[in-house]
């Protein structure tokens, strides 16, 4: 089936979906913790699914409620076998992390989107801790052999924050705990802050000083947790507020560590009008004008800030996310390549894009290959074209954000099924 938006007037107020990120993390972490622990308002997507899927492969017990998952964790009898991932890179590669704790090869392997996902920097790093690691030339699927004692470990930062999120979230479970040290750079460090909040908030022992981070050998604690709203999410309706109307979004929280608040100061700086009180974040309509923004902290922001620039009066840079490149697709290519198949001007370069903006876009038809965020992007710029904007239903919304289309219907927004 294709679905075809067709623009209009965004206005009205909508509930993002929890963080991804934050849910992932709070699964492994309870699987992992001694006693029962209660997550509510996770995200449950496919993404979010693998990872429960994994997290009973580590022999936790999984109980899903509406709006709360329970996970009794802290007896992990993995046994030899393959973990399939789905689409869902971040599950491999925080599992590849937790799997080399265990004295029994695991496999961890998924679609073909994951399979191009590298992961040599992590595998290596791995390595250096006396597991057998064995992989495609660095590429999944990977079969991993411990058990991780822990200790001293350099890693290679500077193709995803998530290998050293993985190593950061088996330590306290390693004998020695982790001493890592950060090389090359770290892209994305807001998740390792999200990551260090929920070590702490599990009971682990964490502290990070520059490249350096250590953890100790405390074992994770059962608790209760409540999942925030994700901001990569609340971009999408935000941007459409920017672009044609006034969206309210809410249950946000401000102080949180998730980068992609940042998406505030960009729509600020933008231009949009943006206002702020207690969880919610209103944006509405103002004059848009180019800016230069490092997306450096905030790949997952990428297509949609694209999208809020393809009309904005002058030249935008979007730069200093080069491991954009590695996302569910190479996201500088296929964003640059949806906003010229809807008439914008833009081209890729090494780390990011520039984007010349124009009064309005033309619309048709866009290949997101898959990958949600360049779909729900495509979606949101169908307020600045002249025609509508079709793709493939594939569905791959659903992997973070599954009642994206709904909501931007509730908003005015026109969708069709063809």
């Amino acid at each position: 089936m294709i679905l075809e938006f067709g623009g209009g007037h965004a206005e009205g107020t909508v509930s993002p979906p929890p963080s991804k990120s934050h849910t992932h993390r709070a699964f492994f972490v309870a699987g992992m913790a001694e006693r029962q622990s209660l997550i509510s308002d996770p995200l449950i997507s496919e993404d979010t699914k693998a990872t429960l899927s994994a997290v009973r492969f580590m022999g936790a017990d999984v109980s899903v409620r509406e709006r709360e998952i329970q996970i009794k964790g802290g007896h992990m009898h993995p046994h030899s076998g393959t973990v399939d991932v789905l689409n869902s890179g971040t599950t491999m590669r925080i599992f590849a992390g937790i799997a080399s704790i265990f004295d029994v090869p695991v496999t961890i392997t998924g679609d073909e989107s994951i399979k191009k996902r590298p992961m040599g920097p992590l595998l290596d790093a791995l390595g250096s801790m006396g597991v057998s690691c064995v992989s495609r030339n660095g590429f999944p699927p990977v079969t991993i052999t411990g058990p991780n004692r822990g200790g001293d470990v350099r890693i290679d930062g500077s193709v995803s924050s998530q290998f050293v999120s993985s190593i950061m979230l088996a330590a306290p479970m390693m004998e020695n705990g982790a001493r890592i040290h950060v090389g090359g750079g770290l892209v994305s460090a807001p998740y390792v802050r999200i990551t260090e909040s929920i070590i702490r908030k599990f009971g682990g022992d964490v502290s990070i000083e520059g490249n350096h981070i250590e953890i100790g050998s405390r074992r994770y604690k059962a608790n209760d947790y409540s999942v925030p709203a994700d901001f990569s999410s609340a971009a999408f309706p935000l941007v459409a507020g920017a672009l044609g109307g006034r969206v309210t979004a809410t249950g946000l929280d401000l102080r949180d560590a998730q980068g992609d608040r940042a998406i505030i100061d960009m729509l600020k700086r933008a231009g949009a009008k943006v206002t702020s009180s207690g969880g919610s974040v209103t944006s509405e309509t103002g004059d848009l004008e180019a800016i230069d923004v490092n997306m450096g902290d905030t790949p997952d922001l990428f297509p949609i800030v694209a999208v809020l620039l393809s009309t904005a009066k002058g030249t935008s840079r979007l730069y200093g996310a080069p491991h954009l490149r590695f996302k569910e697709s190479d996201r500088i290519e296929s964003t640059v390549r949806m906003i010229n198949s809807l008439g914008g001007d833009a081209v890729g370069t090494e780390d990011g894009c520039m984007i010349r903006g124009k009064a309005r876009l033309t619309g048709g038809s866009i290949d997101h290959r898959d990958d949600h965020r360049i779909m729900m992007a495509a979606a949101v710029a169908s307020l600045v074209c002249d025609g509508p904007v079709s793709m493939k239903d594939t569905g791959c919304h659903a992997v973070s954000y599954p009642g994206f289309v709904e909501q931007m219907v509730s908003l005015g927004i026109k969708v069709e099924g063809k």
